[in-house]
Formats: structure tokens, sequence, C-alpha cells
């Protein structure tokens, strides 16, 4: 009978799709349920970020980055904060280095619930996310109590962190860890140990270490393909150096390295890491002035900088080019959504329509980096 050939089609996934993590449009080449092909089309979300940071002071700039990566604002301030801080030569008090490090590794496990849950949800399990929403909401919480917001921060600035820790806070995060630790396994047993969620994510969209390094692919993405590299270790900032903790990668436990299972369960793990990582900068957290080396303006001498910090989506750095003023003369930012969305056709040729929401979503992209 020979083989029979079906006529190519081309679908659009988005922009609306709720399973497209924001405003994503795909254009999907099918030949009936096989996929040969997937253009991701960006630009819905567009802010001109790199122009406003431009025409703005670099005291400016804060609010802004907490827009792109919404899902991780403290992250996104943290990492602008130290590059500005290294191209000015300014040493932050050490009181600010923890602050700075216990409110983003709570962030990082904020993201990464947000991200394992609302993938669940692509896959059509329904309760995880509910269960990770509930407890991503008492870290909000904490956050509310630090700053006055839940979502968009500006709590870290230049110099140092908008305000001191509230009286009571330190026990309220611990109180937070004591009962999130627990919970992790309760997300193991309702989620990734589940026998239909393995079938969805094991041994698809398998991203070879090759291809993730050939596509700039990086943090847990990377760390999913079995690339031991993650930024607080490999090129420490702040004082990450001064902490123990494990940077897990995938091991094909239930397929294959590199896919979709492996690129969830590295950050599952992670969170039991910024467990560890919170818990000793609380007992370490040394007494001083949050505001002592806030400088009075911000005008970096004439220079250039690119500076890299760990997200929870990888590797997020800042190119920035100073004329002497107040204004950055140029401000460039490197995007590890962007870079993770690029590879998304390559791991998902061969593969069925459906598998591709399962494939889109274990990279865990946030469209407001991608459009910037």
């Amino acid at each position: 009978m020979g083989v029979v050939h079906g006529d190519l089609m081309t679908l659009n996934i988005g922009p609306q799709h709720p399973s497209t993590h924001g405003v994503l449009r795909l254009k999907v080449k099918t030949d009936g349920e096989i996929i040969s092909e997937v253009e991701p089309i960006i630009g819905y979300l567009h802010r001109c970020f790199e122009k406003h940071c431009e025409n703005v002071t670099y005291e400016q700039v804060i609010p802004y980055t907490d827009r792109c990566d919404y899902i991780a604002a403290m992250n996104n301030n943290f990492g602008y904060a130290v590059t500005v801080e290294e191209l000015m030569e300014i040493k932050v008090p050490e009181r600010v280095e923890y602050i700075r490090v216990i409110v983003a590794e709570l962030n990082r496990i904020a993201s990464h619930l947000l991200a394992l849950g609302a993938y669940g949800l692509d896959v059509g399990a329904f309760t995880p996310f509910l269960y990770m929403f509930r407890d991503r909401e008492r870290i909000l919480d904490l956050f509310e109590t630090l700053c006055g917001a839940r979502l968009l921060y500006n709590y870290i600035w230049v110099g140092g962190v908008s305000h001191d820790l509230p009286p009571g806070f330190i026990g309220a995060v611990y109180s937070f860890l004591d009962y999130f630790e627990p919970k992790i396994e309760e997300y193991n047993e309702l989620l990734t140990y589940n026998k239909i969620f393995i079938e969805r994510t094991g041994d698809v969209g398998v991203m070879p270490p090759e291809v993730a390094v050939s596509y700039g692919v990086t943090g847990p993405n990377l760390r999913g393909s079995g690339v031991k590299w993650d930024i607080r270790k490999d090129e420490p900032y702040s004082i990450y150096d001064k902490f123990d903790f494990d940077i897990p990668v995938g091991a094909g436990e239930m397929g294959t390295v590199g896919d979709c299972w492996d690129r969830y369960y590295v950050r599952m793990v992670e969170m039991k890491e910024s467990v560890k990582i919170t818990r000793q900068a609380l007992k370490g957290i040394p007494a001083g002035d949050v505001h002592q080396a806030l400088p009075k303006k911000i005008r970096p001498p004439q220079g250039s900088i690119y500076k890299r910090t760990e997200s929870p989506r990888g590797d997020l750095a800042y190119y920035i080019v100073s004329d002497g003023s107040p204004i950055p003369y140029r401000l460039k930012m490197r995007s590890p959504a962007f870079t993770a969305l690029s590879v998304l056709s390559e791991i998902s040729q061969g593969w069925m329509m459906s598998d591709v929401l399962a494939i889109l979503g274990s990279l865990d992209i946030v469209l407001g980096e991608i459009d910037r």
C-alpha cells in the first residue's frame, strides 16, 4: 500500500491561548497530528523596556525591571542593582547582602511554585495548581509585610534595599519554611510521580545537552539536560559563595535525560535547595544599616559593564553603557526565557500536537521578559 502522506497544515495556537504562559502565538506546521515546525511569534506584550531605561535615571529603572519577569521581580531588581553597584564600585553592607539572598530565594520558590502548578494545568492536572498557588500566597504575604507589594516590589535598590526587615519577619520566614518543606513531598505524591503525568512528560521534548548549549539555554532548562551550570556556584555574586547548596540536574529518571519531566523535576528539587540557602542566610544575618551605602545620586563613571545573575529562569544579565550622566546611555537585558523559547521548534519536531503545550510549559517562559 505504501506510505500515506497527509496535507501539510498550518495552525495557530494563540495569541490568547491559556497554555502559552503569556501573550504568544505559535504558528504550527503539522502533517496530521505530527509536528514538523513551530514558529513562535512574539511582540504582543512589548513595552520598550530598554528604550525607557535610556530615558530615565538609574533609580527610576528599577520599577521597570519588576515588569519584565513579573513572576520573579526580586531577582530582576537584584540583577540590575549588582550590575550598577559593580560599575560604581559600591560595596553594600553585609546585612543588605543577606536580606537580598533571602528575598531572592523566597521569590525563586514562589516562581517555581507558579511554574510547576501551571504546568500541571497544561497537562490536565487541576488540583496541584491550587495547592501550589496556596503556598505561593504565603510568600507573597511575607513580601507584602516587607515592602507593601505582592507582585512588583521595587525593593532591592542600588546600594541597599528600600526597607529593613520589619519586626517578626525572620520568625515568620522560619515558620513558612517549616510549613513548606514537607509540602514538597506532598507535591511529589500528587503530581511528580503520577502515572498520567509521567506518560505526558517522560521521554517527551528531549533537549540533548549539546542542543541546549548551542541555543544558549540556561537555568533549570539547561540543568534538566544534565549540564551542571548555575551562576550562583560557577560565577558567584553577592554572598552566594558563603552558602552550602547543591545544583540538581536531570538524570533521565522517567525517560531520557533532558525530557519535559527532567525540566519539571529540577525545579521541584531547586525549591528544596532554596529552602536550605534561606535557612543559612536567616541564621547568619548580621546587624547593620541597610541605607548606609545608598548613594545620594547615582552617576556612574564613563564605561560599560555586563553582569550575570541566576534568576529562576536562568542566566539574567544586564549590559549597561554609562556616559557619566545620571541616565544610562545604553541598557540591554539578556532574557533567559527568550533563549528558552528559541529552542521550542527544535525539540518539538516529530511530536504530536498535544505534546506541544507540554513542551512549551516545561520551558517556563514569561512573555513580559521575552518581549521586554
